[in-house]
């Protein structure tokens, strides 16, 4: 079944309207027809059964048939990601949406190749957001990540933001497994972490004052294996490992 995605103060009322770029899609490339059941995601949770009504060159109306909440995920994962050159920063915001992210956090380490002013950020940011929302239609999540605008490792830490768990993926050799600090959590609150952070660094780790100033805010260096992984693949491993541990059953 198709998925199309409406922004949250549109998915509301009996009947929903895709315009621009949607509509354009549904209609040219899906070539949708009247009386056929799709989808409709707001980002916000709310995932909408619709049937299809008009649908001209503009324009398609639906008309709600069956609404559901799903909630999020009990733990909130913050990709802190340094910014990697071509197109795989976008492969990664697409596969830490598939993988449940709750908030993506583009910084500008100084080893980062791409640097970007305040206007080519924003469109940036747009361009990531719309990868993000193709993502979710992919696989059927009703929550959309916030993707903040690019800053500085030290502009972000500034905020002063605290998580229950905080990590960083370094060449250092303190860094310990992932897993440790995780089941070390669990064991002590006798509880899962609601909110993890997870630093990950451009081609080459951050510079050494970069993940010290990373590791004296909070976070725990962890390694990612004896192989050095390239910035996009450590993303989706961290992202994937964290999935994996957080939502493992309590008795393993």
């Amino acid at each position: 079944m198709y998925r199309f995605y409406v922004t949250p103060d549109l998915a509301h009322g009996p009947v929903l309207t895709l315009s621009d770029r949607e509509a354009h899609h549904a209609i040219h490339v899906l070539r949708i027809r009247a009386g056929e059941r799709v989808v409709v995601l707001d980002g916000r949770g709310q995932e909408l059964l619709c049937e299809v009504g008009r649908a001209n060159g503009h324009v398609v109306e639906l008309r709600v048939v069956q609404k559901h909440v799903v909630a999020p995920l009990p733990y909130k994962l913050t990709l802190i990601q340094a910014i990697t050159k071509g197109k795989t920063m976008d492969l990664i915001v697409q596969k830490a949406t598939e993988l449940g992210a709750h908030r993506i956090v583009p910084v500008l380490s100084e080893r980062t190749v791409s640097h970007l002013d305040g206007e080519s950020g924003a469109a940036k940011g747009e361009k990531w957001r719309a990868t993000a929302i193709e993502a979710i239609k992919q696989c059927g999540s009703p929550w959309l990540p916030e993707i903040e605008l690019p800053l500085s490792p030290q502009a972000f830490l500034a905020k002063g933001e605290a998580f229950d768990l905080s990590l960083v993926a370094t060449l250092q050799t303190t860094a310990r497994h992932p897993r440790v600090y995780v089941r070390t959590f669990m064991n002590e609150r006798q509880q899962a972490p609601k909110s993890v952070a997870v630093w990950v660094g451009p081609e080459g780790d951050f510079t050494p004052a970069e993940t010290n100033a990373v590791i004296a805010a909070g976070a725990l260096p962890i390694t990612l294996g004896k192989l050095i992984l390239r910035s996009e693949t450590a993303a989706i491993y961290c992202m994937a490992m964290l999935n994996y541990e957080l939502q493992a059953p309590a008795e393993l």
